[in-house]
């Protein structure tokens, strides 16, 4: 009986593809279940299985499973994406496989839950307060101080997330919250913290081994749209040591320390302050990044842990990888996009990815949304691999066509 992996959901910037392209590479056979293929980069990947159903629902995935069961050994079942790693979890208890605790992957995705086990824990994170009306957020802001970040208490990808440095804007984003543009996946509840100020860390774990640390680049406020990622960071032995011994603090504070964990940072004038903790791999680029720069392979050592193989986190290399993401710069339809195949050309450069096709609408939401594609590039220097990643980007072109104004709809 053949052994297949199962993927949960997918992701739209690429460690989908990359999920299904690694269980072929360990002899097992992918299996994609979702709730619409189609949006997904691994649809129609060469022998892979796609299943349509319904992913938040718990049930149907048992009787998908316990269905496929009937052709596969199922040797493991994991998902890319916070909505659904929960729901993994249980998907694997039900089925006696490893993986992921899931009240604790519950707790860390309700963004209040998690700074409370973490303040409690003695980990370092901003002042904050929960809020579920107007009023609320303005008194909590008001405790706070302004500067605040204003955020959804459940959500990933930067969706709802805002920098409000007036009063005004603390009542346009809370209005756009909770008058019916922000799409909640629960009741509204809205985070408001202290707005940590200082360079941005994310921290790749599997287990409770530290795999590496990038710094990280947004775009201008008052949205946090990554614009670039860079591994490995430039810290002091000191800094790299102290961001290691508050992440460790971190899983023992959540209940974490299966698979993969990736937390965020800022360094601010009293140190590292944790933004959040993603109870995952983070997604694409990061598995890419990692990859070039050191020659682990988190998605296969991923998939190795969850059908209870020993994984192989040990670095083979030591090399510079970033990467620049393609950010929308107005609202409108994508007219055109291209220069991929002359950015690939460059010498150093690993992945040119586009996620937006021609004819598509650009809403910037201030969100990942907002990213039409990545450049990844590694050589053997900081300096080198900037100047490659540039000379990529600048053959790299598209063009947007505004929307029509309602005086020019009304005209036609």
């Amino acid at each position: 009986m053949a052994r297949a992996f199962i993927l949960v959901g997918g992701t739209r910037m690429g460690s989908g593809l990359l999920y299904v392209q690694a269980a072929q590479r360990l002899g097992l056979q992918p299996i994609t279940l979702s709730d619409d293929p189609t949006r997904y980069d691994h649809f129609g990947a060469k022998e892979a299985e796609t299943i349509r159903v319904d992913t938040d629902d718990l049930d149907a995935l048992i009787r998908e499973c316990s269905r496929l069961r009937e052709t596969y050994e199922i040797a493991g079942i994991t998902g890319a994406l916070d909505p659904v790693y929960a729901t993994v979890g249980k998907l694997c208890r039900h089925f006696d496989l490893p993986g992921p605790n899931p009240e604790a992957i519950e707790q860390c995705c309700d963004k209040y839950t998690q700074r409370q086990l973490l303040a409690a824990s003695g980990v370092p994170v901003p002042a904050y307060r929960l809020a579920a009306n107007s009023a609320e957020v303005k008194d909590s802001a008001a405790e706070i101080g302004l500067p605040v970040i204003v955020k959804p208490a459940v959500g990933s990808n930067s969706e709802g997330v805002r920098l409000c440095r007036s009063i005004d804007e603390l009542a346009e984003h809370t209005t756009y919250l909770l008058g019916g543009k922000h799409k909640w996946r629960s009741s509204p509840r809205i985070l408001v913290e202290e707005f940590a100020q200082g360079p941005h860390y994310c921290a790749e774990i599997i287990g409770e081994q530290m795999i590496g640390i990038c710094s990280c680049d947004f775009g201008p406020p008052p949205h946090f749209v990554y614009r670039g990622s860079t591994y490995p960071a430039l810290l002091s032995d000191h800094e790299h040591e102290r961001i290691a011994d508050v992440s460790l603090s971190c899983l023992r504070a959540l209940g974490l320390g299966w698979g993969p964990t990736g937390i965020e940072f800022r360094w601010t004038k009293d140190g590292p302050v944790v933004i959040e903790v993603n109870p995952r791999l983070h997604g694409s680029p990061t598995p890419q990044l990692v990859h070039l720069a050191y020659g682990v392979d988190l998605i296969t050592e991923h998939i190795k842990v969850a059908i209870g193989e020993k994984c192989d986190l040990r670095k083979r290399h030591s090399q510079t990888a970033a990467a620049r993401f393609l950010i929308a710069d107005r609202d409108g339809t994508l007219d055109w996009i291209d220069g991929d195949s002359q950015a690939a050309a460059v010498s150093g450069v690993a992945e040119v990815k586009f996620y937006a096709r021609p004819q598509t609408p650009i809403v910037r939401k201030g969100d990942y949304l907002d990213c039409l594609g990545h450049v990844i590039a590694a050589s053997s220097s900081l300096p080198r691999t900037e100047a490659i990643l540039q000379r990529a980007v600048d053959l790299i072109g598209w063009s947007i066509t505004p929307f029509p104004t309602i005086d020019e709809v009304t005209l036609t």
